[in-house]
């Protein structure tokens, strides 16, 4: 994955040069980076804190699921500069700030829909290389197997950030993990790798997995 580091923090090289998303810095070498926050991304955090097996590739596709305004969605464009992102969100609102982004970055593909009803929007999305999922509800790690079911491909990675008190918040975070992990390997999924996102993240947790086919 095409990550940086630049002074100790990382970034990803600009694909729209002399533009930034949400107020990053930009710096200037040979060509231009943009520092990438890890406490407006936790794709970022995740990284920060060891992240090893999730590769996005230059011409990947991606279905990224809880796009909101495109923080996260933009660094991916930066990576997969020659690959399709899906971005999947669910508020009218937050959308229109997504299509803006995506008339800079025509590798994004802002969809205004439901993650929990991946069928409304099949006609919309082939089959990814990879899945991303960053949806605060209840039911999080369901809607996020269903949209591994449809769209992932035999060799597809799926990645979601488990926000414990979105889930339970009577519960302790340590046990929602281990509940939600337990959902995921029944469903016959394989997880390949858990990381904490503390300091950047509260009560979160990322899941890197794969489907069992």
């Amino acid at each position: 994955m095409d990550v940086f580091l630049k002074g100790g923090e990382i970034a990803t090289r600009n694909l729209t040069p002399g533009i930034n998303v949400y107020g990053e810095e930009l710096i200037s070498e040979d060509v231009e980076y943009r520092l990438w926050n890890p406490r407006r991304s936790k794709l970022a955090a995740a990284i920060l804190n060891g992240l090893e097996n999730l590769d996005i590739k230059n011409n990947d596709k991606v279905l990224y699921l809880g796009a909101s305004t495109g923080t996260t969605v933009s660094h991916i464009s930066d990576i997969a500069y020659d690959g399709k992102i899906y971005a999947v969100e669910f508020s009218p609102v937050t959308a229109k700030k997504l299509t803006r982004l995506s008339r800079q970055r025509p590798n994004i593909y802002p969809i205004l829909g439901d993650a929990t009803k991946p069928k409304e929007y099949m006609n919309l999305v082939e089959k990814v290389d990879v899945l991303y999922c960053d949806v605060a509800q209840p039911t999080q790690s369901e809607l996020f197997m269903k949209n591994m079911d449809i769209f992932a491909k035999e060799d597809a990675l799926g990645m979601i950030t488990l926000k414990a008190r979105s889930i339970d918040v009577i519960q302790k975070p340590k046990k929602i993990f281990k509940q939600e992990e337990k959902k995921m390997i029944e469903k016959g999924f394989k997880i390949i790798e858990k990381i904490k996102l503390e300091p950047y993240e509260k009560d979160h947790m990322a899941f890197v997995v794969e489907k069992n086919f």
